[in-house]
This record gives C-alpha cells, sequence and structure tokens, in this order.
C-alpha cells in the first residue's frame, strides 16, 4: 500500500515534492504499530441500516446521545452517520468546520465522544461522520493566519487570486443564495476561493501539505474508533484552469491515497463519497474497488418519490438498469435513501421531472431550495401526511437497492419545524430551506406517543422497526441487488431478490385502489410445492414474502 500511495503521489504532484512524499510515509509507518493485525469485518456496511442525526438536533450532546443508543438498538439499525460534530461557527450546520481535532463544545468534548462510541460499539453500532474535506470555516485558524497576510505560513492552504477571473467555469453549487465563487478580503485586498458560503474556503490540494494534514486527522479519529467517514464534498478537492473543478483525475488519485492511508493501518474504516452524480460518474469514485467503499445514490431519491405521484414503477425500474446505474465492484455498496440532511435534490433529474417533482412536493414556497432544483421538506410532510404512503416508502427504500438510510425522525413522522427555520435565517441571512427538515426532537412528546398505539408516531415507529427485524433475520437477500419485475399494471412495484434457490418477492400496491395480483398469469418464478397463487393488497399496502426451493 505505501507503494501504491508513491505511485498515486506522483499522479497528483511533481517530483519536486518527494519530500513531502517522504514525510507522508514515515508518519504512516510511526502509526502502524498502534493498530491491530486482527482480521476484522472489513465490508461490514454492506450489512448496514444507517441512521443520519445532527447529534444538538436529536439529544442535545453526546451523553444525550448514549443515552439514545437503546432506543436506536431497539428501532433495528446497526449503523449511526453523525452529521457534522467537529468545532464550528455553525453558520452551515456544522459543516463549516473551525478545529478538525475537537468536537464542538455543545456536543461535549472528545472524551465524551469517546464514551458514545464505545457504547454504540457494546451495541453492535458502527459510527461514522461527516468531514468537510474540500473547505473549512473562515474562522479556522489556517485561515485566519491565511487572510492575514500574503507571507502568512497558511496562506498556500487557501486559493488566492488578485480578481474574480480564475476558474470561471465552476458552477455556483448555491445558486439563487451565493453569487460568486469568490470572495473579496480587505486585509490583503485580493478574493479567495470558495465553492460553497463565503464562509467557506476552499482549501488548495495543490500544497502537498494540505493532503498530509487532513490524513492525519483522519488517523486522529480512526484511533479514537471511528468506523468511516462521509468525504463532505469530495468531487471539488482539485481545481484546474479551464475545467469545471468537479471530478478531476487528481480529486480520485488524492482520494485513493486517503484509502490507502487508511487501509495500511487497519482494514475497516470507511470512506463514503459524497458525490451528487448520476450513478454512471458517482462510479468514478468507486475505483477498482480501491477509492471509496460506498456511494450515495442520489438520483433514485426522486424516482422513488415520482413513482408514488404517479403509481408507475417505471422510474425506478429505468433508474436501476445497468445502463443508468452501472454495475459496482462486488466490495463496494450504494447507500440510498428518502430524505436526507440535505434537500430532494432535483439537479439530476430530466427538466420534465423537475417539473413534475415541483408540481407533486412543492406544497409550500418556503420549501424550494436552488431556484427549483431542490425540496426541502419531512418525508411525512412530502407524503401528504399520510402514514400509509410513508411506510410503503419505507418498504420500496428497504427491498430495491443498497444500505439504506433513516434521516432521524422520519421513523417517528417528524414534521417540518417552521420555528427552527426562522430561527437559522436570522441567525446566519440566509433563507436555506433545508432548515425545515433541520429542527430539534421533542423527547417529551415523542416518548408520550409512542405509548399511544393510536399515534402516527406510534404507528410509523413499529412498522419500520418490523421491516428492519425481518429484513437482520434475511440479510441474505437483503445484500442482494433487487430486480424490479415488470408486471402489466403499473400501479404494482414489484421487487425480487434471489439467493440460490430461495428468492424473496416484494409486492407493492401504488395505487389507491384494492389489487389482485394473479402470479401465475403474471409469469412470477414460483416454486411447485407453494400454494400462494394470489397476493390482494390494500390501498398503499405492500406484502414481503418469500419462497422457499
Amino acid at each position: 500500500m505505501l507503494e501504491q500511495i508513491k505511485e498515486l503521489w506522483f499522479e497528483v504532484y511533481p517530483k519536486s515534492t518527494e519530500n513531502k512524499l517522504n514525510e507522508l510515509i514515515e508518519y504512516l509507518k510511526s502509526e502502524k504499530q498502534q493498530f491491530s493485525e486482527k482480521e476484522l469485518d472489513s465490508e461490514w456496511y454492506k450489512k448496514a441500516v444507517i441512521y443520519s442525526l445532527y447529534v444538538d438536533l436529536y439529544a442535545g450532546n453526546f451523553k444525550g446521545l448514549t443515552d439514545k443508543i437503546d432506543y436506536l438498538s431497539d428501532l433495528g439499525i446497526n449503523t449511526i452517520w453523525l452529521l457534522p460534530v467537529l468545532d464550528s461557527p455553525l453558520m452551515d450546520q456544522g459543516f463549516d468546520i473551525r478545529d478538525y481535532y475537537k468536537i464542538r463544545k455543545d456536543l461535549g468534548n472528545n472524551e465524551d465522544f469517546k464514551l458514545f462510541l464505545d457504547k454504540a460499539h457494546e451495541n453492535g453500532i458502527r459510527v461514522i461522520f461527516d468531514i468537510a474535506i474540500n473547505h473549512t470555516s473562515n474562522e479556522h485558524p489556517w485561515f485566519k493566519s491565511a487572510k492575514s497576510s500574503k507571507d502568512s505560513p497558511y496562506r498556500d492552504y487557501y486559493i488566492w487570486n488578485e480578481n474574480t477571473e480564475k476558474y470561471k467555469e465552476a458552477r455556483l453549487l448555491f445558486k439563487g443564495m451565493v453569487n460568486s465563487n469568490w470572495e473579496y478580503n480587505e486585509e490583503t485586498k485580493d478574493y479567495y476561493f470558495h465553492r460553497f458560503y463565503p464562509f467557506q474556503p476552499d482549501l488548495n490540494y495543490k500544497n502537498p501539505q494540505v493532503l498530509i494534514e487532513m490524513i492525519k486527522i483522519l488517523v486522529f479519529w480512526k484511533k479514537m474508533g471511528i468506523d468511516g467517514f462521509r468525504m463532505d464534498a469530495a468531487p471539488f478537492l482539485w481545481k484546474e484552469e479551464g475545467s469545471n473543478c468537479e471530478n478531476l483525475p487528481q480529486t480520485h488519485a488524492i482520494l485513493k491515497i486517503f484509502r490507502n492511508s487508511l487501509d495500511y493501518l487497519e482494514k475497516g474504516t470507511i470512506l463514503v463519497a459524497e458525490a451528487n452524480l448520476k450513478p454512471r460518474d458517482v462510479v468514478e469514485y468507486f475505483g477498482n474497488g480501491d477509492e471509496c467503499h460506498a456511494g450515495y445514490h442520489f438520483p433514485l431519491m426522486p424516482k422513488f418519490f415520482l413513482t408514488l405521484a404517479e403509481k408507475n414503477y417505471m422510474y425506478v425500474f429505468e433508474a436501476l438498469k445497468v445502463e443508468n446505474t452501472p454495475n459496482i465492484p462486488e466490495s463496494c455498496r450504494w447507500f440510498t435513501f428518502l430524505r436526507c440532511h440535505d434537500e430532494l435534490t432535483l439537479e439530476f433529474v430530466t427538466k420534465e421531472e423537475r417539473e413534475k417533482m415541483n408540481k407533486y412536493y412543492l406544497k409550500n414556497r418556503l420549501w424550494t431550495f436552488r431556484e427549483g432544483e431542490g425540496i426541502s421538506g419531512r418525508l411525512y410532510e412530502l407524503l401528504d401526511k399520510d402514514i400509509r404512503k410513508v411506510l410503503l416508502s419505507f418498504s420500496l427504500l428497504f427491498t430495491t437497492e443498497g444500505s439504506p438510510i433513516i434521516y432521524y425522525g422520519d421513523e417517528i413522522a417528524l414534521e417540518n419545524d417552521y420555528d427552527f427555520y426562522n430561527k437559522m435565517i436570522e441567525k446566519t441571512g440566509f433563507k436555506d430551506s433545508r432548515f425545515l427538515n433541520r429542527g430539534p426532537i421533542n423527547w417529551d412528546e415523542i416518548e408520550k406517543n409512542l405509548k399511544n398505539k393510536s399515534s402516527k408516531e406510534y404507528i410509523v415507529f413499529n412498522t419500520v422497526k418490523n421491516m428492519l427485524k425481518i429484513r437482520k433475520e434475511n440479510i441474505e437477500f437483503f445484500e442482494q441487488k433487487g430486480e424490479v419485475v415488470p408486471v402489466k399494471d403499473k400501479s404494482i412495484f414489484v421487487v425480487k431478490k434471489r439467493l440460490k434457490s430461495r428468492m424473496l418477492w416484494a409486492f407493492h400496491n401504488l395505487s389507491e385502489e384494492n389489487k389482485s395480483i394473479e402470479l401465475k398469469s403474471e409469469g412470477f418464478e414460483l416454486f411447485s410445492k407453494e400454494k400462494i397463487s394470489k397476493i390482494k393488497l390494500k390501498p398503499y399496502e405492500y406484502s414481503w414474502v418469500i419462497f422457499e426451493g
């Protein structure tokens, strides 16, 4: 692996940086002795059921989250994805990092985090967290020094220019909120580059010291016991004049250096590519199984919603065709979701689909994001506050593809939080609709409702819990790629998964009508000893059936 790092290094940096390469190699060798040689389940993420949350909004701090481990374990998740937890002024929910080596004070300290990690691991729960590798906060000591003087030792940790004419082909990621990728710095009378908000200056990976510093940060948390990193904004690491500054070859080489560095120390710590791209482009971030372990299937999310709105499974069917979702290395995995901490992303759907999504799901103008390219809103709100549709959507997610992600609160039908939205607009000055689905949980109210068998919280939580119990008991099926079965009635969504002579079928009624599915007439592959010849489904009902060979 060290030899691979050396080869990759010179794909990015000139021969004159060999002293920096040697510095990195010596550092990794010195850290190696702190890791064990025991065999670990290095592909645990293939069985993952992931729960994503903001610690402060979910449980107040890490002590509170440690107390919630039993709740999460009872739900049936086995992986927690912590949205930003590192020290931050919280202008962008923690994606603006001020100190990479410290947990935010409001969440506790590094010792509290370690106690949480230990409790999670004792309960068979892995933990991954977000780390912004493309940019820092403008309050990070590196940037505070860099902006104060052109002679600062950290000046080249960031990207500067005398005017705004450089990297003109880099698109605006926050269109409608941020009008330029350059921000003027009064102290040095020039501009710094940023892909997100102006308070998030981009790091300069053309300076190899930045790469070394980031590897040291990852190793620090790996030693603490973290099981993986969501590599936030990974596609934007390398900037090159004349390009759109996205998905460049040097970015992939850098990610492979991260991967080899961590694997050299000890396998099992995963890298998750946060690449909001079409699947055929995301697969580039898997490499040959030597880059990121997992990637988000962003385009599948709106296809689920179109399928539900139009009662037509063909959206998902087409999305999962190999020409749209290419095969990935055996060691890699798609992470799929209905909602995430951001918006319902519409960047990579067609213009017609974007118009449809806004027509069906933009139920309030406040929900719009990026001038119509996204919709914010809780799952329960988006699906008309209809529990049947919510549960149907979870069944689609759990049976169709990949390792599923549950966004905190969706398992209890949490609603949009307009008070939090207004509070954050006042704090940041940006009308960011994503604040609607980032509100805090009132656990006193939730726990009371979880005892009421007629409440939406009780019904959704316990039904999702039962789905995950079945999934765990039959994990060998759910590790398989789902195949959407073409049937004549487009409002009947059928997924099958095969394992040798056994098959799992998931039937979904997308319509408001009762449906009866004649299995033999539809030509389903059943085995002779099975007595089932018909599946009956009520409106928005689903059924999972296992046929034994």
